[in-house]
């Protein structure tokens, strides 16, 4: 063993002395190509050397020769100054073009770094270089431009060599991808479009390229923005190019702009005709291609720009040229545009004519284009598509070679087109039968569904049918046509029996509890929004809302708020339910009377007593309208929530919160606090004390709309003020407050004007004057009557309270009077039986022995007396 070891120690020695050799050997090798590279400088830039060109290209030569596998970072300026030398060189010595072609081709290849920490210290070298490699585009020379793309290109697939010396690293890609964005170099190659007019091979590289660029960086597309990127790529895409690429790469590089870059700047650099007509050709140009990709990415960008740039698009007729293709095929056209169109009906002919119909969307918002959609009859061509199938002329259904799931998108398409576009055009729309098409459509989905409800229904399972988004897209159409407030439009609806129909809908989604869906809410939601506006204003259409109105408002009613923050839309729901309240019911007696007899205002208190606070502002009105009719008071003052409470203490309790809320100053019983301002909130306090405009309405006006307030102090001026149900002492308190607040507004009104006189510098009359006096110590007069009110309220509960509590005492004192008597009676006749224990077992055996010989059939009664003499004698003896 010990030989053994002696044997193996000079080994260990060699390789240790090998090792530290190899290390020695490669930071020489190192310095020295440091140093070499320093001397190929200093030989280049010499002047004394300057015609020494042979000697120049083998040092360059020799310099690349041992850079094959790639450059070191930190030796990347001195690269940088070589390429640039040899540029400037190549303008009168042809010979110096091939050295950078090599040294691109090195270039392709990942930098190489010695230490870890190289990346980071040498990023802003590697930078510096990637600006100046794009800079060698200026050389005009196709060999050098087209290795100089190719090295770029392998920016994203670049693979490092095989073998490397030791001590060198492999950059990753991403990192090269990052000193990439931070250069200028995407910036510089866009700029370069402009020197490669003769070119095309390399120009259609260049535009890979950049598409690469600017598909992987939101930096690159924001360098290229700052060259006028948009602008560039807009003007060439209609170059000459027999392979079609040009178009291609140059529309994907703009919509990469659009969508990665800033779209105001995109949208900055294309607003000019130039840039219009350019899009124009070569969206016209693009459907002579066997592929409809081009087109597809163009309309993508002419839809993203139409909304700020449509006087444009209208002014070159472009947007002329959009309608007439959003047309096709439904309408038959002579236009020239149409002559070599054709359509296949293929996936992407499909998605064409989606996005042409989104186009009449954004374009709708200039009212300028409404003028051309009526020219090109767009109201009967999405009518037309939208029609079922059943309802089609045979023509039509000839020319539709649709499959069937794209017919029933483009329908919903269509549907969505015409809510936005049909406000603008109503007389075209009414001209077009547009009503009767929307409620064939509507009929016909509600019977489709009903077919699938009857087939469901035997396979027991459950559901709304496939029609249902169709209905939602039809609902939506008709609710934007009735918020137009057109009267023929509702009238027309009206005399086709839509208000019928709605209702039927209504319940029949109703139908199933378990379809409780988005979609299912939001329809019931827009259903009731179209039924407010049509039966608001007509009385006719309220009594056409009639029973079944009624019985559909109670029914979703009595549904409550526990879904309220489901997050479906339950609460949108409630809104609309007691809006149609609001619009249908109140103002027709018959229907009130019809809404009294179903509950329906205990059903609106029960929202009010247990519901969120933000629907209290609605109900509160509902109910005041309700309160003309003289029906609606019994079930007002009858009604009571699960706790017991009645609606005025209901009501007394919310004008309470709500002058928390607003911060009014109370004392410590809810009366009043301050009767120069017995009204006023916080807001309100903090406004006297500033200078406003003539022009901004009164504060004290506009607090009458804002909270609840004044809605509860009409429905008390209609129940009344005495006689009140369920009310405490507090309550009363704050009633007294409730019946001035009329009294109390006046004179903050009065108020308000004569602290803007003053603050205005208008000095009233001395008659003025003296009113304006008259009434602010009128109204403060009034505030402390009231507060000696209260506090006389307060006085008389606090007597009644004490009254109470020596009544309960007294009560107290005769309950422990009674005991301690019986206590002494049942002591003094303890020693009065000295035999107290013999008595009791002789009138036990006188008891026993005397029901023994009772007969049990005669003598009940007199059994029970002595049964109940026997127990109270027991108890007497206990104590």
């Amino acid at each position: 063993m010990e030989t053994g070891a002696v044997r193996r120690k000079p080994d260990t020695l060699v390789v240790r002395r090998t090792r530290i050799s190899d290390e020695k050997q490669h930071i020489h090798q190192l310095h020295n190509k440091s140093f070499e590279l320093t001397q190929v400088i200093h030989l280049l830039e010499d002047p004394l050397t300057a015609n020494l060109k042979e000697r120049h290209l083998f040092a360059l030569k020799k310099l690349l020769r041992r850079s094959q596998i790639g450059f070191i970072l930190k030796e990347l300026t001195g690269i940088a100054t070589i390429l640039n030398i040899c540029a400037e060189k190549a303008k009168d010595h042809h010979e110096y073009l091939p050295i950078l072609c090599e040294a691109l081709k090195i270039c392709s290849l990942p930098f190489l770094k010695e230490k870890s920490s190289d990346e980071l210290n040498y990023a802003k070298d590697g930078i510096e270089f990637l600006s100046h490699m794009g800079c060698l585009m200026r050389v005009p020379d196709a060999d050098v431009r087209n290795q100089l793309v190719d090295t770029v290109k392998s920016f994203y697939n670049s693979v490092a060599p095989i073998e490397l010396l030791d001590g060198l690293q492999v950059t990753s890609p991403g990192y090269r991808l990052q000193l990439l964005e931070h250069s200028d170099l995407a910036q510089t190659l866009l700029l370069s479009m402009a020197a490669l007019e003769n070119q095309p091979n390399i120009k259609l590289k260049l535009l890979q390229t950049l598409q690469f660029l600017s598909c992987s960086s939101d930096r690159n597309c924001v360098l290229m923005l700052n060259a006028r990127g948009a602008e560039t790529m807009c003007l060439h895409m209609n170059e000459d190019d027999p392979s079609n690429q040009t178009l291609l790469r140059s529309s994907d590089i703009l919509w990469n702009l659009l969508e990665r870059g800033c779209r105001e700047e995109v949208t900055a650099q294309l607003n000019s005709m130039e840039c219009i007509l350019s899009l124009k050709e070569a969206f016209l140009h693009s459907f002579g291609y066997s592929d409809r990709q081009v087109t597809n990415v163009l309309l993508m960008i002419i839809t993203a720009i139409a909304e700020t740039l449509s006087s444009l698009l209208i002014e070159s007729l472009f947007a002329k040229q959009l309608v007439v293709l959003a047309t096709f095929p439904e309408l038959k056209n002579h236009n020239p545009t149409m002559c070599n169109i054709k359509i296949n009906y293929s996936q992407e002919d499909f998605q064409t004519k989606k996005l042409l119909l989104n186009l009449l969307v954004v374009m709708s918002n200039d009212s300028a284009v409404a003028q051309i959609y009526k020219e090109e009859r767009v109201i009967l061509a999405l009518l037309t598509l939208m029609k079922p199938p059943g309802a089609l002329s045979e023509w039509q259904t000839m020319t539709r070679d649709w499959s069937a799931s794209q017919q029933e998108a483009l329908q919903l398409q269509a549907l969505m087109t015409l809510a936005s576009i049909t406000p603008l055009m109503l007389d075209n729309y009414m001209s077009c039968q547009g009503n009767t098409c929307l409620l064939l459509l509507l009929d016909w989905c509600v019977q489709q569904d009903a077919e699938f409800d009857h087939v469901n229904t035997v396979c027991s399972s459950k559901g709304w049918g496939d029609k249902k988004v169709q209905v939602l897209y039809c609902v939506r159409v008709l609710r934007s046509v009735t918020s137009t407030g057109d009267e023929s439009v509702k009238q027309d609806l009206c005399d086709q029996g839509i208000i019928n129909q709605l209702l039927g809908i209504l319940m029949q989604m109703e139908a199933n509890p378990d379809d409780d869906d988005v979609v299912t809410i939001e329809i019931m939601t827009d259903v009731q929004l179209i039924l407010a506006v049509l039966c608001e204003t007509d009385m006719h259409r309220k009594e056409l809302f009639g029973s079944e109105g009624v019985e559909m408002v109670v029914h979703f009613l009595k549904k409550g708020f526990h879904k309220f923050y489901g997050g479906l839309g339950h609460n949108k729901l409630t809104l609309t339910t007691i809006d149609c309240v609001w619009s249908c019911i109140v103002g027709c007696y018959t229907t009130e009377d019809y809404f009294l007899a179903k509950g329906g205002v205990c059903l609106l208190l029960d929202l009010l007593s247990a519901g969120p606070q933000r629907i209290h502002c609605i109900i509160l009105a509902t109910v005041l309208e309700l309160c003309e009719n003289p029906n609606t008071l019994p079930h007002i003052l009858t009604w009571r929530d699960k706790a017991g409470h009645t609606a005025p203490r209901i009501l007394l309790q919310l004008w309470r919160e709500e002058e928390a809320e607003l911060n009014v100053s109370r004392n410590q019983h809810g009366g009043i606090a301050d009767p120069q301002g017995p009204l006023l909130s916080l807001h309100q306090r903090g406004q006297e004390q500033q200078s406003l405009p003539s022009n901004i309405p009164s504060p004290a006006v506009l607090e009458l709309s804002e909270n609840l307030r004044a809605k509860i102090y009409s429905i008390f001026c209609k129940i009344g003020f005495q006689g009140l149900p369920g009310l405490s002492a507090m309550h009363y308190v704050t009633l007294s407050i409730v019946r001035r607040y009329l009294d109390f507004k006046v004179g903050e009104v009065w108020q308000e004007i004569n602290r803007e006189l003053s603050l205005e510098g208008v000095k009233p009359i001395s008659p003025d004057q003296e009113a304006l006096s008259t009434i602010t110590e009128i109204m403060e007069d009034t505030a402390r009557r009231v507060t000696s009110e209260q506090s006389s309220i307060m006085e008389q509960h606090e007597k009644e309270e004490l009254s109470q509590e020596e009544n309960m005492y007294t009560e107290i004192k005769a309950r422990w009077k009674q005991q301690e008597l019986t206590a002494k009676s049942s002591k003094s006749y303890g020693p009065k039986t000295p035999k107290s224990e013999i008595l009791k077992v002789l009138s036990f055996v006188f008891i026993h022995t005397k029901l023994s010989h009772m007969k049990s059939d005669g003598m009940l009664r007199e059994q029970l007396q002595l049964l109940i003499f026997f127990l109270t004698f027991v108890a007497l003896y206990r104590r």
